[in-house]
């Protein structure tokens, strides 16, 4: 273990992914960032790899490594390969068109994105805009605050160099931590091409590093699988409670770990609307809120599908087959949370449902809504009903619910507490990213770093940042976000 609070030249950079084949990656250096700056640092995720986050906001050999311009020492840096299914369709080749893996530091693969080309990159530039980099830190720092399995973002380095996509802009890279990058499609790239020694050699390492107690399984891929699907669907359940569409569910964007990885055109609901698409590039609504548990299954088939060789066909279905039992307890289980409900009854499912019709006709904001229904107690309605314009729409359902909470044995105070530690008062509405990203361009990344501090306490009432919890103003209802980044 390493010590906290070290600078980043303390550091032991250690061989993780390179010690498979040589198929599996290519020794590739970062590309320098010209002239860099630090945007902002993650005191939270710096912990995990034992940096000291206040000498690295004043450390030149930090922002060297962070900006690709220098390499630690021990580390080897490699970018992988891998494929997946994008929209639905076979891309046979994709992988890290921009990301360069330097090493594992305490467990964590320490990544740069947007640390320039490949041999991955295809026709892209290598580079990663600053827009895009602040999202997925921020986002990054928000779902693990929020308690989602997620990949982790260290900090961001900016520079003023351009980079065009569909307008000009500058670039970023970001340092990204998680136990592994593998995705489905590390697995896809070796089934499809007929490497079947290949796809045994991936799995055998990732039970062997990630899953240690399927080493002695009796069906130890079959067992992989089962667990794969099993994280998968836990995942997304968390996704659907807290509201989150992650807008690109591409099987090279699915990890095996159960992480949110591969943070594009992702958005928090504002409104509810149950057929919400944040990514405008997805014409046909494959991966709309409502569509995310199905196409996360659509995923593990894929998966499954690449396990081909090791997994005898029965079996894989019956793994598959767990998918939804899984899926629905774990929903269930949140959403009863969010309710402030400890005890099970038949009719929950309906009551949830109702409620979330009710807000769909009411265009009730889904997060405000959530968190002001622990002030509904079992004689009054709280601040509740003030989130539905038309009070008719609720008013029935509330009934029921005050009725349902007279069943229950915890009294008024204490099931509010519970529910506003599951129930986020603030998200990362695109409208709040749009705003630090304007400021950022401009240089001031203060509220970069004003906004990471509000969304690492997304529970906690925060009264001198209530601004952060408001629904969007006007011209922030509707912005698109796209794949380009």
């Amino acid at each position: 273990m390493i010590q906290a609070g070290a600078r980043i030249g303390d550091l032991g950079f250690a061989r993780g992914f390179s010690t498979l084949p040589p198929e599996f990656w290519e020794r590739r250096e970062p590309t320098p960032l010209p002239n860099p700056y630090l945007v902002a640092v993650s005191d939270a995720a710096a912990e995990l790899v034992g940096v000291d986050p206040v000498l690295a906001r004043d450390d030149a050999q930090f922002l060297a490594v962070a900006a690709g311009n220098g390499l630690p020492a021990g580390s080897e840096p490699i970018s992988t390969i891998y494929a997946g299914h994008q929209f639905g369709t076979y891309v046979a080749q994709l992988g890290d068109g921009r990301a360069i893996l330097l090493g594992e530091v305490n467990g964590y693969e320490w990544q740069l994105k947007g640390s320039g080309l490949t041999a991955f990159s295809r026709f892209a530039d290598g580079r990663a805009v600053l827009r895009s980099a602040i999202r997925e830190f921020l986002c990054s720092e928000a779902m693990d605050a929020l308690g989602i399995p997620t990949t982790r973002a260290l900090c961001i380095a900016g520079s003023d160099e351009t980079v065009y996509r569909e307008r000009a802009e500058t670039a970023a890279v970001l340092t990204r931590l998680a136990p592994t990058h593998i995705r489905f499609g590390s697995f896809e790239v070796f089934h499809y091409r007929n490497r079947p020694d290949l796809v045994k050699a991936l799995a055998d390492y990732t039970i062997d590093r990630y899953f240690p107690d399927l080493r002695a399984a009796d069906a130890r891929y079959l067992a992989l699988l089962r667990e794969v699907v099993a994280r998968t669907a836990r995942l997304v359940a968390k996704w659907q409670a807290v509201g989150f569409s992650h807008g690109v569910m591409n099987t090279d964007n699915m990890s095996i770990l159960g992480l949110t990885i591969d943070y594009g055109p992702f958005g928090f609901m504002d409104v509810y609307e149950a057929g919400y698409i944040c990514n405008h590039s997805d014409e046909w609504g494959r991966y709309a809120f409502d569509r995310q548990p199905t196409i996360a299954l659509w995923n593990c088939y894929a998966f499954a599908e690449a396990l081909g060789d090791l997994v005898e066909l029965q079996s894989a279905r019956e793994a598959l087959e767990t998918f939804e039992p899984i899926f629905q307890r774990a929903y269930l289980g949140e959403l009863r949370a969010k309710l402030g409900l400890q005890t099970a009854e038949d009719d929950d499912a309906e009551l949830l449902g109702d409620l979330h019709q009710a807000m769909e006709r009411a265009g009730a904001d889904y997060t405000l809504t959530w968190r002001t229904l622990s002030t509904v107690t079992q004689e009054g309605e709280g601040a509740f009903a003030g989130q539905f314009k038309d009070q008719t729409l609720i008013a029935p359902w509330l009934v029921r619910y005050r009725a349902r909470l007279r069943r229950e044995a915890a009294g008024d105070s204490e099931r509010k507490r519970r529910m506003d530690a599951v129930n986020p008062k603030y998200v990362l509405r695109n409208y709040l990213a749009q705003t630090a990203i304007e400021a950022a361009e401009r240089k001031d990344f203060s509220e970069v770093r004003r906004l990471l501090d509000v969304l690492r306490r997304p529970f906690d009432e925060q009264p001198e940042n209530d601004s952060y919890a408001a629904p969007p103003p006007e011209w922030g209802r509707r912005l698109e976000v796209s794949c380009s980044s």
